[in-house]
């Protein structure tokens, strides 16, 4: 009797199958299916209607790459891969490249070449980034990410390189809220040390973007092995701090380049922080209130006079 063939499991047929079966394999894609996959999953609506030509110039390879890359996945050629890109744009919000397009017509006219181009340039990357956190982050991500951070217990907070001053802005707000906070310093090389004090009842915000800082993603590993809940701030689903997760939060951008900014990603811890506020605050009417320094001083001088 003929030998059974090997079953082989169903192609995705819609987006999230896709994004889901990209996500898992993409630790063992070679370098160049990596770079593919990070353009697929940031600009699907690119990947759904341009041709094959223009996808390969935008994603910086050959076409014949990306007939390769979806072959890998088990579809027949690019075209199949395509369409399931394609099933998604009913229902889609404009993707990150297509904001970018729509944001340059229109603020072009307003400015020319040089220094005043550059700044253009910078200012529609950023409204783009952040009309993009509209679409991607929910109100139970930002509650579940506040119930976490109100908490009596520790919060450790890593962030290295382009990454720093998130993390350095994170502690200052979360020390206004006077949580205790942790900075996971990267000076004095103890970062790492200092991160095997994490509990379950701790939790640690991960922040990192490609490309990623190595101690950030041990950190991340570490908290996992331990059960500590890692809020995630990162690029996407692709970001070796996703698997960590327990919310993700992912902040749109384009392939790296110099410019990159800062607004999304310091828009979004403010928020967090806002969240966190009226989640210590509840029952008040009036919006979150965040005290500065200066009204924590006068706060202690006051208990100091009333002894």
């Amino acid at each position: 009797m003929a030998a059974s063939m090997e079953h082989k499991p169903a192609l995705p047929k819609n987006y999230e199958g896709i994004v889901n079966l990209i996500t898992s394999a993409y630790p063992s894609l070679s370098p160049g299916y990596q770079q593919i996959a990070r353009f697929f999953t940031q600009n699907p609506n690119v990947v759904a209607l341009e041709s094959i030509n223009a996808i390969a110039a935008k994603c910086g390879t050959h076409p014949s790459s990306l007939v390769r890359f979806a072959q890998n996945f088990g579809y027949s050629g690019f075209k199949q891969l395509q369409a399931v890109f394609q099933t998604r744009l009913a229902t889609a919000a404009p993707g990150f490249r297509e904001r970018i397009s729509a944001l340059e017509g229109e603020l072009s006219r307003h400015v020319g070449e040089g220094n005043l181009g550059f700044l253009r340039d910078l200012v529609v990357r950023d409204i783009a980034t952040l009309q993009g956190l509209l679409d991607s982050v929910t109100d139970e991500m930002l509650t579940e990410t506040a119930n976490l951070l109100k908490t009596d217990e520790t919060i450790y907070i890593a962030g290295q390189m382009r990454s720093e001053p998130i993390a350095l802005l994170l502690r200052y707000l979360l020390t206004m809220l006077r949580r205790k906070v942790v900075l996971l310093d990267p000076s004095g090389g103890l970062a790492h040390e200092m991160s095997t004090a994490m509990r379950p009842q701790d939790v640690l915000v991960a922040i990192s973007f490609r490309h990623y800082a190595k101690e950030v993603v041990g950190i991340s590993d570490l908290a996992a092995a331990t059960g500590t809940p890692v809020v995630a701030i990162t690029d996407g689903p692709l970001s070796p701090l996703a698997k960590n997760a327990t919310v993700l939060f992912s902040v749109p951008e384009d392939e790296y380049t110099f410019s990159r900014s800062l607004a999304g990603p310091m828009c979004l811890v403010q928020c967090i922080v806002v969240a966190t506020a009226a989640a210590l605050q509840p029952g008040q009417s009036a919006a979150p209130h965040i005290p500065t320094a200066t009204e924590l001083a006068r706060d202690r001088e006051r208990q100091r006079g009333g002894r």
